[in-house]
């Protein structure tokens, strides 16, 4: 498999609302831009993942392979989205404390970061977000969280750029767009992985010009990493992994096929690799006057086949087909692919999928090849 998901040790949302308020351990985080009373208010999520599984992923699973790597939200609910927004990513700046408040506790929970302060509020002396300093020599820059109408300071502070390369990710969404959150951060990943700069987690923003806003109400909330559905953040890698050799196979070319796993157990714990084989022949093979049998003979899928995984309950594609990073690769024995389970959710049912072109017609082939992925321990 050549998809691989990292989830955050911490998660978090902070807002204007209360500028020394904490919500580390509400189950829904929130980006938006709205009006209280009148005066203009702003959220903003952040969050972090290990430098170890970052490092881990790309030296043991990714290798010399080029990657992808992309922050991934699910979207809980959203109130007046406009036409169209965009959402902008950065690596942070400063170390931040998770805490462990929620959004509207009373009395405020001040643990953790907020607002105003990166490690928890104390008193007015309390350690404050810094301006970060223009670095030009080592092409590192920085931004300062916009003070908003009520002259709010903070808000975080993060790389626009570092080392020469660009920090800031950003993504455009439209109004049919499916509005949970994807976002490339592979150069931030890539400094991280090096340690080139610290990795103090990321933030996500509204553009400017929606934050603050007295005139519309937009709030976008997603489940957080202590949510209880199947929906957390996760940082995705992708890359090509994919091999193709069919050595004395022929190749399948009839739409009418059977195409199954040969070596499916249904039900793998969530660690580890698991390399599936799949079994490809024509569902009426040709007649031929042959001693053995024509349905033990194994094919190669075209090159243009790819597998994507559903949930067997809400039947959302968990990892849709891609034409990039979901190949199904080939040797002499026949068509396989490869999954990561500690990747997927435990406790879940799951449906593998096909897509080929068979004869000349894109084919979704589902056999009912399903499996389950448990909790190890």
């Amino acid at each position: 498999m050549a998809i691989y998901r990292i989830f955050p040790e911490n998660d978090t949302f902070i807002f204007t609302e209360n500028i020394t308020g904490n919500a580390g351990l509400d189950e829904i985080n929130e980006i938006g831009g709205y009006p209280v009373a009148g005066v203009g208010q702003a959220s903003r999520i952040i969050l972090k993942v290990k430098t170890q599984d970052i490092q881990s992923t790309i030296n043991t699973k990714v290798g010399a392979n080029l990657f992808t790597a992309s922050l991934h939200l699910s979207l809980a609910s959203a109130y007046e989205l406009p036409q169209a927004y965009t959402l902008y990513s950065y690596p942070l700046y400063d170390s931040y404390t998770p805490g462990v408040g929620k959004y509207g506790d009373v009395p405020v929970d001040n643990s953790g970061v907020a607002w105003s302060f990166p490690t928890g509020y104390v008193n007015a002396d309390s350690t404050k977000w810094s301006t970060p300093v223009y670095d030009t020599v080592a092409g590192v820059t920085g931004a300062y969280g916009p003070v908003g109408s009520l002259g709010y300071g903070g808000g975080g502070a993060w790389y626009t750029g570092s080392a020469g390369l660009n920090l800031e990710s950003s993504k455009l969404y439209n109004v049919g767009d499916d509005h949970d959150v994807d976002i490339n951060i592979t150069n931030a990943v890539t400094l991280h992985y090096s340690e080139s700069i610290n990795n103090n987690g990321y933030i996500v923003k509204l553009q400017d010009s929606l934050e603050f806003s007295t005139s519309s109400y937009t709030r976008l909330k997603y489940y957080s990493n202590d949510t209880n559905t199947i929906y957390p953040p996760y940082v995705e890698f992708k890359w090509d992994d994919s091999s193709y050799s069919t050595g004395s196979l022929s190749l399948l070319n009839t739409d009418e096929s059977f195409i199954n796993i040969t070596n499916n157990k249904g039900k793998y714990v969530d660690e580890g690799k698991q390399r599936f084989r799949l079994k490809a022949r024509p569902k009426y093979p040709t007649r031929t006057f042959t001693t053995g049998s024509s349905y033990t003979t194994n094919y190669a899928l075209p090159t243009a086949s790819y597998w994507g995984i559903r949930d067997e309950f809400t039947e959302e594609m968990i990892i849709p087909f891609d034409t990039s990073f979901t190949k199904i690769s080939c040797d002499a024995t026949g068509p396989f692919f490869d999954i990561y389970m500690d990747a997927l959710q435990p406790e879940r049912h799951y449906r593998v999928l096909i897509k080929t072109e068979l004869n000349g017609t894109n084919t979704v082939v589902d056999n009912n090849i399903s499996f389950k992925v448990v909790r190890n321990g």
